[in-house]
């Protein structure tokens, strides 16, 4: 039977990272989107792999059933199911697939493995209103900072990256630096709401063409702190003593949480600025874990405004690792006829698109 003869359910797996989730899809619409988080990394300050990977077998199945229940659908109606294969943890991928070709062995389904990057842009493709093609998707989250052209659903390009560390990063090791609890970057962000942005001024690295650098941005952070806010600069010797620099975070976090925030936020827009100039393309996309940041998506609808952007962002459930996102990129496979049966295929940490 064609994709089109009847109706297409898709149940969908992610397990990439800290987020055990599933969802159903049904001819493109999501019909529940289930995600189970693990607070055991708290204690940590980041996220503990082997954890990840034994909550993640914890959560699966519980999460499952109660993704099948809410959408009101049985295993034997589901057409195929669709899961997480790269980049993420390995452990935690693992997880995902294995669960993922069991159920496809054992209900004779077919199998579509997703890319991770390609279904945080597709989660643009959710809700109305959803944008034409072509578009630009500034995909950002914790390992990840891409700008991605997109054709459409399945043809995708990047066209600029990070070429050392992702904008996520940039976040959490700033709040690391400013003693806040993991996860740290929604915290900057809550405190940059009532900070002065232009208190602080950080420097914007000078990368060629559409790529990204963040490296530079942490060890600035770094230095001004260490030295109180009185140098960027390093020093043999620090200009401040422990108990200064604690004192100055402590008396002007607001500020130094949105001069940051600005900084990367800058960043991030003026290359999707130049990007969009550059294609001539004015569908612009926001995607992925940090889209979620509230100042980013303020700053972002603003920018769209001034240069005369059909702008789009996922709601807040499908910015961060989710199922839903899974199962529409799954949903447009599937039509494309790109489902496999073959149970050799693997996860893997890293992978191109």
């Amino acid at each position: 039977m064609q994709a089109s003869d009847h109706n297409v359910t898709i149940l969908a797996i992610e397990s990439s990272c800290d987020e055990t989730s599933a969802g159903i899809c049904r001819d493109g619409e999501i019909l529940s989107n289930i995600i189970a988080s693990q607070k055991v990394h708290e204690q940590y300050g980041g996220v503990i792999p082997e954890l990840a990977s034994r909550a993640h077998m914890q959560h699966i199945v519980p999460v499952t059933d109660q993704a099948l229940k809410k959408a009101g659908v049985l295993l034997t109606d589901i057409d195929a199911i669709a899961f997480t294969r790269a980049p993420g943890l390995i452990g935690s991928l693992l997880v995902g697939s294995q669960f993922a070709k069991s159920l496809s062995l054992a209900l004779n389904k077919p199998l579509i493995p997703v890319h991770h990057m390609q279904a945080h842009v597709l989660a643009n493709l959710i809700s109305e209103p959803k944008p034409a093609f072509p578009f630009l998707c500034l995909t950002v989250s914790g390992g990840h900072t891409q700008i991605v052209l997109c054709r459409s659903p399945l043809d995708m390009k990047v066209i600029g990256e990070t070429i050392d560390d992702a904008a996520g990063e940039a976040f959490d090791k700033s709040a690391r630096l400013l003693g806040l609890p993991y996860p740290g970057g929604p915290l900057i962000d809550r405190h940059a709401a009532t900070g002065d942005a232009t208190r602080f001024s950080f420097p914007e690295p000078r990368i060629e063409g559409l790529d990204f650098s963040f490296s530079g941005l942490k060890t600035s952070i770094l230095y001004f702190l260490k030295n109180a806010g009185k140098s960027h600069i390093y020093k043999e010797q620090f200009l401040a003593s422990p108990e200064e620099q604690q004192q100055f975070i402590n008396d002007n976090l607001a500020d130094i949480c949105a001069s940051v925030q600005h900084r990367i936020i800058s960043i991030l827009l003026n290359k999707l600025k130049k990007a969009a100039l550059t294609t001539g393309i004015r569908e612009i996309c926001l995607a992925g874990g940090v889209s979620a940041n509230r100042g980013l998506r303020a700053a972002f609808e603003q920018l769209g405004k001034e240069q005369g952007w059909n702008t789009y962002i996922p709601a807040f459930e499908y910015c961060t690792d989710n199922a839903a996102m899974i199962a529409i990129t799954g949903y447009y496979k599937y039509l494309a006829g790109e489902y496999i049966s073959d149970l050799s295929v693997t996860a893997s940490a890293r992978s191109e698109w």
